[in-house]
């Protein structure tokens, strides 16, 4: 389906889209080569105007190409294996349609992709392993898809910042992770396991490991990670936090600045160095419906405190009136039975 004032609706499809004017063939680029040798497309970035069809197998005929946008519109079916052929694509955005089958025919292909953004598609199956062949790549997000299996160890990746396989389903331990990664989203998945290995990722800058089934502790090396900003792990099985207590200017704590560790089974005290850090820099802190015990730091009680979170639904001496204790806390009888199992 062609929508009237769209790109495609501009295509004159009797003429050379390279021998045209840009005004004949909106979204298409050719080269421009100095010698006498033949203009080819090198990049095509629709227009999200709801165009609706397959994508066709003949894409695999333009081996020029170094861009593919087609994201936010209806395309449905499967991905065609004759993606692999186009050797020189940096980038490819197919997300926001509603392709479906996997990825291993064709994706080991890309050799030279920078970037691929396949998210909110219908996309099913196990990521490959040899992904982590595609040495160029700095950004990944798979996320909002059905993929499934274990996440194949991509420490491979080095140039690798950003990956966001949210919302899938994938099973298994965390994968080995490249160092120089900024931000990594896993969120909404079946991984298990401890996250102690996150520890070692010095740049990560953003966590979202919510909604899985992690367990163990928040260790120390993450909440020590040098530029971590946001963190996020509601919603898995983890029972404690390690703390440091140091608090100097070059100590961890200081740059994170938004903290969810909300729906776990946390026991044990409200750490002080966590109220020593509200608002200065934390700006948010949720730790509601836990287990955690006993008073809270003095700094809760600050009528000047300036912060969003939560410490409803544990088993704190935290009085209402204190607007990040608004909620209440669980019953003592099932704190005390909770505690014991944790």
């Amino acid at each position: 389906m062609i929508p009237p004032s769209s790109y495609i609706s501009s295509w004159d499809f009797s003429a050379d889209p390279c021998d045209s004017t840009g005004a004949k063939f909106l979204g298409i680029l050719c080269s421009n080569p100095g010698d006498n040798s033949t203009n080819r497309i090198i990049s095509i970035e629709l227009d999200s105007a709801g165009y609706d069809g397959f994508l066709t197998h003949n894409i695999g005929n333009l081996t020029e190409l170094t861009s593919l946008d087609l994201s936010r519109n209806q395309f449905r079916g499967p991905l065609p294996d004759t993606l692999k052929n186009l050797k020189k694509l940096t980038q490819i955005s197919l997300s926001g349609n509603f392709f479906t089958g996997g990825i291993a025919g064709w994706i080991n292909g890309l050799r030279n992709v920078e970037s691929i953004d396949l998210s909110e598609n219908l996309l099913s199956g196990p990521i490959p392993p040899r992904i982590s062949e595609l040495r160029r790549l700095t950004d990944i997000s798979f996320s909002n898809n059905e993929f499934s299996g274990r996440i194949p160890d991509i420490n491979g990746l080095w140039k690798l910042q950003t990956l966001d396989l949210g919302s899938n389903m994938f099973v298994g331990n965390l994968p080995k992770l490249p160092t120089k990664l900024r931000s990594l989203t896993l969120s909404h998945n079946q991984l298990s396991g401890h996250i102690t290995s996150l520890g070692s990722l010095k740049e990560l800058r953003y966590i979202d490991l919510s909604d899985n089934k992690f367990t163990g502790s928040i260790t120390r090396s993450i909440l020590s990670l040098p530029e971590l900003n946001q963190l996020n792990v509601s919603f898995n099985q983890l029972a404690s936090i390690e703390v440091n207590t140091h608090l100097g200017s070059g100590s961890p704590l200081q740059v994170l600045n938004e903290i969810n560790l909300a729906y776990n089974g946390l026991t044990g005290r409200v750490p002080v160095a966590y109220g020593q850090r509200l608002g200065r820099p934390w700006k948010s802190l949720f730790l509601d419906d836990n287990f955690l015990s006993g008073r809270i730091p003095r700094q809760f009680n600050s009528s000047a405190l300036r912060i969003s979170g939560s410490l409803a639904n544990n088993c704190l001496s935290c009085p209402v009136t204190i607007p990040i204790c608004g909620g209440g806390q669980r019953p003592a009888s099932a704190c005390i039975g909770e505690i014991g199992n944790h």
